[in-house]
């Protein structure tokens, strides 16, 4: 291939027309297009298994670029998204994923690049005190998937995935909540709680937030709404004996509490009285 190249590009197009040797002798007929881009494409794929895939992005961005109409584009493309994916570059993985289903929505491949457009997704960096746009987007992509695929087997890895991306959003509300707690504002932390618990009823934070709230309330001197959030976690441990542990504990935190609490009522009611007394006193005087 390449003596052909360098015949058409240095020998006069006369010359070449008329001899029967040199280059010409190497092949009867000149290599076509789609020849030409198959060979290209089956270096970049000799690579991909090689798992040379730095390599291979190369080679299959220059396929794209060259080999329109040739027949190779669909397999170039996914191929790319692939190797993307292998390297973990998520970003650049799902604009590829998404341009094959986007170019190629008839395609074998159309199903696996769309379930791995989301899995790229949710893999894109997340961190919790940032923007959930990623996690937001991750998300629509795993519903759109199902919404074009019903049926497909893949159900229960998407479950998965979206499961964890609700406790991703489910985190930044418990984080707001326990920091309402440490700032000591028990009522803010107390709506955050109930909002996350009625919001996100199978988030895995959910045990540690029933709680907490039962916590809040405890500061709150709300002891009834203590006890019914306790007993709420003690219903859902099962046979986890660590909970039920936490759970006695915690009633023994209320039952101190409310007697303390009945204290400070009694010596305030107490102080109230010396003072009326006081009162009643002065203006008998």
């Amino acid at each position: 291939m390449r003596n052909i190249f360098k015949c058409t590009l240095f020998v006069p197009l006369f010359f070449y027309m008329a001899t029967t040797t040199g280059c010409s002798s190497t092949s009867n007929e000149k290599m076509t297009h789609t020849d030409w881009c198959k060979k290209r494409y089956d270096v970049a794929e000799e690579l991909f298994k090689a798992k040379k895939y730095g390599r291979t992005i190369e080679k299959l961005e220059a396929i794209l670029s060259t080999c329109a109409g040739s027949g190779y584009m669909e397999q170039a493309q996914f191929l790319l998204a692939e190797s993307h994916f292998n390297l973990e570059q998520w970003i650049e993985a799902r604009g590829e994923y998404g341009s094959f289903v986007v170019n190629f929505p008839g395609s074998p491949f159309a199903e696996t690049a769309e379930y791995r457009k989301a899995v790229s997704s949710f893999n894109i960096e997340y961190r919790v005190d940032r923007d959930e746009s990623n996690t937001t987007t991750a998300m629509k992509d795993f519903e759109r998937y199902l919404a074009n695929h019903p049926n497909t087997p893949l159900r229960d890895s998407v479950n998965y995935y979206y499961n964890l991306l609700i406790d991703r959003v489910a985190e930044k509300e418990f984080q707001t909540g326990r920091l309402y707690m440490r700032m000591e504002k028990p009522q803010a932390a107390v709506i955050y709680f109930k909002e996350f618990l009625e919001t996100y009823p199978n988030a895995k934070r959910r045990q540690e937030v029933l709680f907490m709230i039962s916590d809040a309330y405890i500061e709150l001197d709300q002891f009834e709404s203590a006890r019914q959030y306790l007993a709420i976690a003690e219903s859902e441990a099962g046979e986890n004996k660590n909970v039920l542990k936490n759970v006695e504990k915690a009633r023994k935190d209320i039952e101190k509490a409310e007697a303390s609490y009945e204290k400070r009522l009694k010596k305030e009611a107490e102080k109230k009285r010396l003072q009326k007394e006081e009162k009643n006193l002065v203006n008998q005087e």
